[in-house]
């Protein structure tokens, strides 16, 4: 099924939690990967958090995968089912999490989530398998399971520091600029500067007006800085950076790890403490979403000198960070791509 078929993306006459390749259903919305090089690779971004609007970030960043490069993406949201409405404030219901059984690479932006083992069973099957993943913002702290004694040690602050710090490399920490107040840029960390997750990368274009999180250095085994965050005196792109320790050190907001795994190839891991909603209204962090994405799937020659296509996909006025700042009433096939594909 082509991007522009007009059935691309009805609720599945199937049952819940059964998604299938080219339909949407009562919890998830899928963008039918059409040609360029990601064709026949499907990814799976799997949203869910209380503040950060990934519900509205991920449906973005999956069009643009889908239809500047030809991924199939699957985009799943927390979802109460009493109503069938995306509820971040849900957290123990993401329907669709089977997808990622066939899935090549998973993003991933939850948040404290509890789950049900029936549906933490596809997350730990994943990952397990050594496949790659990326994640965003609320990722390092995804889970607090406390219903799931099975999964427990993906809980953000068990033993082992939880997913974050199990699979991304670093779990929750603290914020370190001042949230809601000072910004943060991105910088090439020394060394990185031609990666080619920072290709086509103009400098001071990797920016948000979420705050610079603290983590633990040096990073954790296995990982490589790839961005550092400067944290800026206000909320505005081109604000200076703030005087003092918090930008001496810079904390690291974006690196990948690369572990080993039985099969012999390493999982490959793209992390980054940026990923609010409104963060992916800068063209420069997009980029670097989409060129990681490429990085990940071990398909980095493809990233173009000049930058990967990044263009929106749509209208995209992502709301403000904020706690209960969710739009109400939205169900999943709201964020269908319209008759003309998104074009």
């Amino acid at each position: 099924m082509g991007l522009l078929s007009a059935p691309l993306l009805a609720l599945s006459p199937v049952a819940p939690g059964q998604p299938e390749a080219g339909v949407g259903g009562p919890g998830w919305v899928v963008y039918e990967g059409g040609e360029g090089p990601g064709s026949g690779k499907r990814i799976v971004l799997v949203s869910g958090d209380e503040e950060y609007r990934s519900e509205e970030a991920l449906p973005q960043l999956g069009k643009i995968l889908a239809v500047r490069h030809g991924f199939t993406c699957t985009v799943l949201f927390a979802v109460n089912p009493a109503t069938g409405e995306i509820d971040p404030n849900c957290r123990t219901n993401i329907p669709g999490l089977e997808a990622l059984d066939e899935a090549d690479l998973m993003v991933i932006a939850t948040r404290f989530r509890d789950l049900p083992d029936e549906q933490m069973r596809h997350i730990d099957g994943f990952v397990s398998a050594g496949k790659p993943v990326i994640g965003l913002r609320t990722a390092t702290h995804a889970f607090n399971l406390e219903s799931s004694p099975t999964y427990a040690h993906y809980t953000w602050n068990s033993e082992t520091g939880g997913f974050g710090r199990e699979i991304l490399g670093e779990t929750w920490v603290a914020h370190h600029g001042d949230h809601g107040r000072e910004s943060t840029r991105g910088v090439a960390a020394p060394g990185a500067e031609d990666h080619p997750i920072l290709r086509g990368i103009q400098p001071r274009a990797i920016w948000g007006p979420s705050d610079v999180y603290r983590v633990n250095l040096p990073l954790a085994e296995g990982c490589e800085a790839i961005v550092l965050g400067q944290v800026l005196t206000g909320m505005h792109p081109d604000d200076e950076p703030v005087a003092g320790a918090k930008n001496d050190p810079p904390m690291p907001i974006a690196w990948t790890r690369e572990s080993a795994q039985p099969s012999g190839k390493p999982r490959r891991v793209f992390t980054t403490t940026m990923g609010a909603a409104t963060d992916l209204s800068a063209e420069g962090t997009r980029r670097m979403l989409v060129n990681a994405a490429y990085w990940a799937l071990d398909m980095a020659e493809q990233v173009p000198a000049g930058g990967t296509d990044v263009d929106l996909v749509g209208e995209f006025e992502p709301s403000p960070f904020a706690f209960d700042g969710f739009k109400k009433g939205v169900r999943p096939a709201e964020h269908a791509l319209g008759p003309d594909g998104g074009r």
